[in-house]
């Protein structure tokens, strides 16, 4: 098997692995920068699985910011019948889309 984390930002967890593609709530950071995500909730590296109480301590997933984007569009519609009130409100998500380049665990990678 394959190392592999899982992870907690914005509120959503991730399971991810080194060289995946994840998108995720907008981060405060540049297009091309790295970020150190360190909210690990469970990791698998070196033969070793460890499950965090509530996190690994020591261990932080490393990721290249890909570039900014909006999620797909969602439509939430209100409506009571008979009664002429409908509404329409539209949100599209700002989100970030990470590369992960490593997961570091007690220090190794």
């Amino acid at each position: 098997m394959s190392d592999y984390a899982v992870l907690e930002t914005g509120g959503k967890q991730y399971k991810v692995s080194a060289g995946a593609l994840l998108d995720v709530e907008l981060l405060k950071a540049e297009v091309g920068a790295s970020v150190r995500l360190e909210q690990v909730l469970a990791v698998r590296a070196q033969d070793q699985f460890q499950v965090g109480r509530p996190l690994v301590k020591g261990a932080a997933v490393v990721a290249q910011v890909v570039k900014h984007l909006r999620g797909p569009k969602v439509i939430n519609f209100k409506y009571k019948r008979r009664k002429g009130y409908h509404r329409k409100v539209g949100h599209r998500q700002e989100l970030t889309r990470l590369k992960v380049t490593e997961i570091s665990f007690n220090g190794a990678h």
